[in-house]
Formats: C-alpha cells, structure tokens, sequence
C-alpha cells in the first residue's frame, strides 16, 4: 500500500505539466507519475531528466536496460524491474539473463548467461548499488567494454538515477499498475 494517496488519474492541473507526462506516458498517468505529482516542480524535472536518461543517451539501451533491472533487483524495486523487464527483452536481452538477475550481487550468482560488456556493467551497478565506491579494476572493464568516455559517464549516470528512482518507489510504496 502507498505511503501517500495517489493524486487522481484525472488530474488536471497544472496544466502544462500534466500534460507533458500525459504526452510521454501516451495519454495516461502511471501511479509513479501520480505519487511525484503531489509536486509539480518536482514530477516536472524528474519527466524531463528521465526522458533524457531513456531516450538520448549514446550507451547501448541494452547495457542501460540490464542496469536498471539489476539496481530494481539490489533494491528490492518491483515496480521498477515490472516496467523495465519488457524493455531490457525489446532492446536484445533475454529471458535467461532476467532469471540470472534475481540473484544479482549474491557471490554466487551465474554470470555465464552475460557477454564481457554486460558482466562488466553488472559488476559497476552492485559496486555502486552497495558501496557507492568502485573498485579500480571495475571501472577499467566498463571503460574496456564501451565505446568512450561519454558512455562511461553514462552508464554512471543510469545506475545512480535509477538508484534515486528505486529508493523514491519502495519508500513511498509505489505499486503497480
């Protein structure tokens, strides 16, 4: 159960807002959507940032996908894992290596299902989902497995927003759809 009741799916204001979420999300508003509306300048920004996160960035949406699904797995974010399952599939991923990710970051967890690139973005995702600080010889292999330093930078960056987005869902008890 939600901590905080949703705002209404019919909400309109503020207009300009509601709007621009309505138009990314194809007309409708998901319950994350409606718990950030309880401020618009705050449901405004995380819109706009995410949008950019999932659409413009130069990292493969495969690796970005993959890293998203192993943080909601690490934090316990169902909701999260829920809505980035389906796109981690669509971008190449498959159902072997979803199955491999309900043991993320146990010392034991199969890696075989995983190429080079996608065991390096796995090993930086529990680093930085349980410590914060990466190891040196992480880092290198992500460096070794993409194309440049702007994709370093942001796969960095999709970790760490979608460790803010996973904290925000399983703190407020944001449920599915």
């Amino acid at each position: 159960m939600a901590a905080v009741p949703y705002q209404p799916q019919d909400l309109a204001e503020p207009r300009d807002v509601v709007a621009a979420i309505r138009a990314r999300r194809g007309g409708r508003l998901l319950n994350l959507d409606r718990m950030l509306l309880h401020s618009p300048p705050l449901a405004q920004g995380w819109s706009g940032y995410l949008r950019a996160v999932r659409t413009e960035l130069a990292v493969s949406q495969k690796l970005r996908e993959l890293a998203i699904c192993a943080v909601a797995r690490l934090n316990h974010a169902d909701y999260e894992y829920h809505h980035h399952a389906p796109e981690f599939l669509r971008a190449g991923g498959t159902a072997a290596q979803l199955g491999a990710l309900g043991n993320v970051g146990d010392p034991k967890y199969d890696l075989r299902a995983f190429d080079a690139a996608e065991r390096a973005v796995l090993a930086l995702t529990v680093e930085m989902t349980r410590n914060v600080t990466v190891s040196a010889a992480t880092m290198a292999s992500v460096r070794a497995a993409v194309d440049d330093d702007r994709q370093v930078v942001e796969i960095v960056a999709v970790i760490a927003t979608y460790n803010m987005v996973s904290r925000f869902l399983v703190a407020l008890g944001v449920e599915q759809e």
